[in-house]
């Protein structure tokens, strides 16, 4: 490997070579030439050292030679006489070129080749070497190669004639240096804290997985100025960027304009209705372009950007049959986005042009009939008749291959200019009042294959700045060769020197322009204008502003988090809005926790100024606060504990944190708010309490939270009466029943004549009160499943669960909505409350489980009647809501799981889906009850059999997978779809050298499957002519539709690309492997079924 002589590995290995009676050391020229292949890029100097070396056992570990110069640096060879190996064994020789210059100087950087040699001092034929190239910069100033050679090989030889390249101790070191020009500032960077802010003056898009198509395009667009403006002058003001196009693409642009971090994209495609999936799917540039124009014209309708695309981007075009000898023409003229231009024969650009412009004579047997003139010679083309300020080429980098049968990448030559005049291509008519010099802008580059690859833009922002290759997140200067040459296509050789082995080949360039971008030389200067600040909508600085401002304090914060505390403050009026244990939830993960007032407080803010601020937050004096410290208590509970002293000036908010609740990484308070006339806080002297009071509402079934309350400890808990009823308003004789909240699980009834001290309440302590009810309104309550008692209010509370609800069908994961439901419920119960929420029968409806991602998991059985805790099992997400889809129907589920609801596809006798059937048989009937049903249902053929086979399609779509008559139903899989044919009286009469043979639709690529497979019957000895009628008949194909049709044999096992069959081939005579079949090459006009691994998708943008 080529390495540093920090021993660090930095680039590929070298070349060596040893040749003996070979181009001499010191013919300078010719050697270079042999040893230094040409890198394409412009020298600015070269240079050639020598450094003669004697007693070589003697030297030192490491040596340098003088210093000499190439260009305006100045080099030296650093030399390890014994290697420059850490670890032994120390059995090469290392060497390489250092940057001699001071490296202290800023910035600094050069592009050198170089070729270091050993050669004999007395033989300057006999010699090892090797080459590399390297940009020297200050953390990486010598490059070279630890491993030169061998250094036993260097003393001796096998060839006791030959001479060593060390001889008595001395050798000479060579070192061949090539300095080039870099113009661009990036040759051969490695892009370490590379920033293209700085540099060019633009940043890139971040790439989410295969959208750098979707990337090439915003940059060009955005480079546009003139669409720019145009698209910030749509109306977003009251948008959402999740949901509209327009405004995540002002975003974009803004970001793109003002950021000097690459842009993220996420949000522009959420606008697009796409999901992360999508993004993982390379589309074609040209159809993203115009379904985003389409979707932005529409949004510009009625606004001050109406009309910007056609302006910018819409030319005109006739297409015209003109008759040679009768005044008669036909033509239609008709408005062009872009130009879509062969590649394939045409050397460049123009040839394109007029190939695109061609005109073909119609004679002979192609004569045209002209209306009223009858058969005439006529002339048939296309001409332009206006062409737009910026003009969109499609360069037809992909096609059909005739003699593949195969889509393929045209990987030829095709030049482009950086200017062109496009005037010849003009209608006579067409007004050629400004000149149609069109000047180059962007080029949209493709580097890959049909099946994949990459994309970036190369594009010249104005008229004063540079070409610059916008690569997703990376935006770098480009040569002119970058633009044009790079991208012509064609071959290039594969960069072997002259004297290996190998032969000097040439190999074809998979990166080409794919894309071309024009903008009219007279248009430059107001489509490139550049934006004032006003150009920019005002709300759109103003939200992104303030999302900055967000996110730098985020930043700061967290920065800053172990310097502050969190704390969290407990009031009376959070108190009263609480459902739950304690005084608020803060850690219950299937509930979320109580909004409170919350604080980040300094650790190091003396308690006074704490207190003092949480004072101004309530707009109360200081001196009616007190805050009492919230412990966990060893029964899981979290109550007040003590009162916080404010005694000590210099007691910090982390003090109290670590001497009142050292468990806790936050601080939770409770603020106990002494009234206005109160002349002070009672003391806790131990024999006053501080308890809390929480009411059950049996008719609501709620539970409020009514405040605190001093009490003394030998009072009787009964006394309570008196203050309850007041705060209700309730007549002071209303009976009650009190309970202790003691801790989850335990709620326990209190004795309404003992003390406080003898139901041994403390500070902080929860006390929930009841009306008394009779017993007929307990037995109707607990009758609806409700709780009669705090009691059973709180094991509700205990194991309540949000779940979330939506419809099975809804491909939407936003609809739905939620319900609280007891964990100890059972199916039946939880079906009662989704019925009740739908106004659907609950005996009617079906639920299925779902994984974390959303999709269904398993179907649940009403006939186990599951409780909702088994139903929903432990998530390991935390804070994941439960989600069960439900299912409408219109049978009970009772009967639906002693039987089995299936759809079945009917394609008759032809191939084609008539129609789907529902059946709802008991699960214990077999495939062949299912054919009989479905016999008394569908209509035969006059021609057919009458007998049906029923069938699943294979996972690939390409064959069919026949059910055994004798299976029972209820053991098919729920996901299977099922289909059925009636099976043709020709293969039912089929002979017994027939051969059957599985068949499918596609289109283009094997993999794209469609429709539904079918068997066919392959004659012996048939040409394929006459199958073909055969295969027309069965069909029912249209003749025009079928004379599209291609047939072709695919043959998975052996991998290979469709074998397309001619009308002579015999396809009985193929050896049919298992896996092989016909396939049916024709575009999917139906749209119904797509089968296969891959979905062939249009391009759709929702937003």
């Amino acid at each position: 490997m080529t390495e540093t002589n920090n021993g660090t590995m930095a680039a590929p290995a070298p070349q060596q070579s040893e040749e003996p009676l070979h181009v001499s050391v010191d013919d300078h020229e010719s050697f270079m030439q042999r040893h230094l292949p040409d890198l394409g890029q412009e020298v600015e100097d070269a240079t050639v050292y020598t450094w003669n070396i004697t007693n070589w056992k003697k030297l030192e570990r490491k040596i340098s030679s003088p210093d000499f110069s190439c260009g305006v640096h100045k080099w030296r060879v650093l030399l390890f006489p014994s290697g420059n190996v850490t670890a032994p064994p120390n059995d090469s020789m290392s060497i390489y070129l250092d940057y001699a210059d001071p490296k202290t100087t800023e910035g600094w950087h050069a592009c050198a080749q170089f070729a270091l040699v050993l050669s004999n001092p007395n033989d300057p034929t006999n010699y090892v070497v090797s080459h590399a190239h390297h940009r020297f910069v200050p953390e990486e100033c010598d490059w070279g190669f630890t491993r030169f050679y061998d250094l036993r090989k260097l003393f001796q030889t096998s060839d006791p004639t030959a001479r060593p390249i060390i001889e008595n101790e001395s050798a000479v070191v060579t070192v061949f240096v090539r300095v080039f020009k870099d113009p661009t500032g990036v040759l051969w960077h490695n892009f370490v804290n590379y920033d293209s802010k700085k540099e060019t003056g633009y940043v890139g898009l971040k790439n989410q997985g295969a959208t750098c198509y979707m990337n090439s395009l915003l940059q060009s667009l955005y480079c546009t100025r003139y669409f720019r403006k145009a698209v910030y002058q749509i109306p977003t003001d009251n948008d959402t960027a999740s949901e509209s196009v327009a405004l995540a693409l002002q975003r974009v642009f803004y970001g793109l304009q003002t950021s000097d971090q690459p842009v993220g994209t996420n949000e522009l495609t959420k606008s697009f209705g796409w999901k992360s999936l999508d993004s993982f799917m390379q589309h074609d540039v040209q159809e993203f372009n115009r379904v985003l124009q389409d979707k932005l014209e529409s949004k510009m309708k009625g606004t001050a950007a109406e009309g910007a695309i056609n302006r910018l981007f819409v030319g005109k075009m006739k297409s015209y049959i003109r008759c040679v000898n009768v005044d008669f023409e036909s033509s239609r003229t008709e408005e062009f986005y872009d130009i879509q231009l062969n590649v394939k024969g045409m050397k460049n650009l123009r040839e394109s042009f007029q190939d695109y412009v061609a005109v073909e004579t119609l004679e002979g047997d192609n004569k045209y009939q002209a209306e009223g003139h009858g058969l005439q010679d006529a002339k048939k083309g296309v001409i332009f008749q206006s062409f737009p300020p910026v003009l969109h080429l499609q360069l037809k980098r992909f096609e059909y291959d005739i003699q593949r049968d195969a889509m393929v990448k045209i990987n030829d030559r095709h030049e482009f200019p950086y200017e062109i005049d496009l005037e010849e291509f003009l209608d006579e008519a067409a007004d050629r009042s400004d000149p149609h010099v069109y000047r180059l802008h962007g080029v949209l580059v493709h580097s890959g294959d049909l099946h994949g690859g990459h994309y970036f833009a190369l594009i010249k922002p104005d008229r004063e700045t540079r070409w610059l290759k916008f690569d997703d997140d990376r935006v770098t200067p480009v040569t002119d060769k970058e633009v044009l040459d790079d991208n012509y296509g064609g071959e290039s050789t594969n960069g072997l020197l002259q004297h290996q082995r190998q032969q000097v080949r040439t190999i074809k360039r998979f990166t080409n322009a794919y894309m071309l971008v024009y903008i009219r030389e007279s248009k430059l200067d107001e489509v490139l204008g550049n934006l004032t600040d006003a150009d920019t909508p005002v709300h759109l600085k103003r939200m992104i502003e303030e999302e900055q401002r967000v996110a730098e304090r985020k930043r700061r914060e967290r920065d800053e988090q172990h310097l502050y505390l969190t704390v969290k403050l407990i009031t009376d009026q959070s108190f009263q809005q609480h459902q739950g244990f304690d005084l608020a939830t803060f850690d219950d993960k299937n509930w979320p926790a109580s909004e409170v007032p919350t604080f980040r407080v300094l650790k190091q803010e003396p308690y006074v100024k704490f207190k003092a601020r949480v004072a101004q937050s309530m707009d109360v004096s200081t001196d009616r606060v007190r805050l009492w410290v919230l412990v966990g208590r060893q029964n899981k509970t979290v109550r007040p504990d003590v009162p916080i002293p404010d005694h000590d000036p210099a007691m910090t908010v982390e003090v109290v944190r670590t001497t009142m609740a050292a468990r806790s990484t936050d601080l939770r308070l409770y603020l106990d708010l002494r009234g206005e006339h109160d002349k002070g806080h009672p003391e806790p002297n131990g024999n006053t309490l501080m308890i809390f009071l929480k009411y059950f509402d049996a008719a609501k079934q709620q539970l409020f939270g009514i405040g605190k309350v001093y009490v003394q400890r030998q009072m009787k808990v009964g006394d309570l009466s008196g203050v309850i009823c007041e705060s209700m308003r309730w007549p002071g004789s209303t009976p009650l029943r009190y309970f202790e909240e003691i801790k989850p699980g335990m709620i326990e009834l209190m004795k309404s004549k003992a003390t406080f001290a003898q139901s041994e309440i403390q500070d902080g302590d929860i006390i929930c009160f009841q009306v008394e009810i009779s017993e007929k309104d307990i037995i109707d309550l607990e009758n609806q499943g409700l709780a009669s008692s705090p009691v059973a209010f709180y094991d509700f509370l205990q194991n309540r669960v949000i779940i979330h609800f939506r419809p099975k069908d809804e491909q939407s994961m936003d609809e739905g909505f939620d319900l609280t439901l007891s964990k100890k419920m059972t199916y039946d119960m939880m079906s009662q409350k989704v019925g009740d929420r739908l106004k659907h029968d609950p005996s009617k409806l079906r639920f299925t489980t779902t994984q974390p991602n959303g999709q269904p998991k398993l179907v649940l059985k009403r006939s186990l009647n599951q409780a909702v805790a088994e139903i929903i099992q432990p998530t390991y997400l935390a804070h994941q809501t439960p989600t069960i889809l439900y299912e409408l129907l219109d049978v009970s589920i009772a009967e639906l799981e002693t039987k089995r609801s299936l759809k079945v596809v009917w394609t008759g006798l032809h191939n084609k889906e008539e129609g789907t059937y529902p059946f709802l048989l008991p699960k214990t009937s077999t495939v062949a009850d299912l054919a009989e049903h479905l016999m008394k249902t569908v209509v035969f053929s006059r021609d057919g059999s009458r007998r049906i086979r029923l069938f699943a399609i294979s996972k690939d779509g390409k064959r069919q997978e026949e059910l055994n008559s004798l299976d029972m139903i209820g053991n098919l899989l729920d996901a299977s779809e099922i289909f059925a044919e009636e099976i043709p009286r020709e293969e039912e009469e089929a002979q017994e050298t027939d051969k059957v043979i599985y068949a499918y639709h596609f289109y283009r690529e094997p993999t794209r499957a469609h429709g539904v497979p079918f068997r066919y019957v392959c004659k012996p000895g048939e040409k394929f002519s006459e199958t073909k009628k055969r295969l027309a008949v069965r069909l029912q194909v249209p003749e025009k539709d079928w004379a599209k049709y291609r047939f072709a044999l695919i043959q998975e096992a052996t991998f290979r690309q469709p074998t397309y069959i001619n009308d002579d081939d015999c396809l009985y005579e193929h050896k049919f492997l298992a896996d092989d079949v016909l396939g049916l090459d024709h575009m999917d006009k139906s749209n119904k079924r797509i089968n296969g691994p891959y979905k062939n998708e249009a391009l759709v943008i929702k937003g």
